[in-house]
């Protein structure tokens, strides 16, 4: 029994799920610089708190909305391997150089700024293969 599919109420409410989370946890990196140089300790809250779970919820809903598209997208496409490896390159850079370099302080501050950069990157290419969709 299908439960939803591309344009019913139920999608539609995952997908808005999946795009605040995607807005979450990139609005707190694009703040991230700003946030370090005014208040570390606000920084290092938001990140733990808000942005690495919403990287989560991001896969979540991401695969949620595959699941629902009645056959539309399949987890084979290209679009989606490479959507998928970018998230847990992101998730990996997230939990291993992240994380514990906010745990540093002003020592690793160079280690923040240098994480921050390559999320932006593969924000951009996780966009690109969102819009575009490669493979379909």
């Amino acid at each position: 029994m299908l439960l939803a599919a591309i344009g019913d109420d139920a999608y539609d409410v995952v997908l808005i799920v999946h795009l605040l989370a995607v807005i979450v946890a990139f609005g707190t990196l694009f703040g991230m610089p700003a946030l370090r140089r005014s208040s570390p300790e606000v920084a290092t809250r938001l990140y733990l708190r808000w942005a690495l779970p919403a990287t989560v919820v991001i896969w979540v809903a991401g695969m949620g909305l595959v699941g629902m598209s009645d056959k539309v997208f399949e987890m084979t496409q290209t679009w989606i391997v490479a959507s998928l490896v970018v998230w847990l390159v992101l998730l990996a850079l997230g939990v291993f150089v992240m994380r514990p370099a906010l745990a540093q302080g002003e020592a690793g501050s160079s280690r923040v700024g240098m994480a921050t950069g390559i999320s932006h990157l593969l924000l951009v290419v996780a966009l690109y293969l969102m819009v575009f969709k490669p493979g379909l």
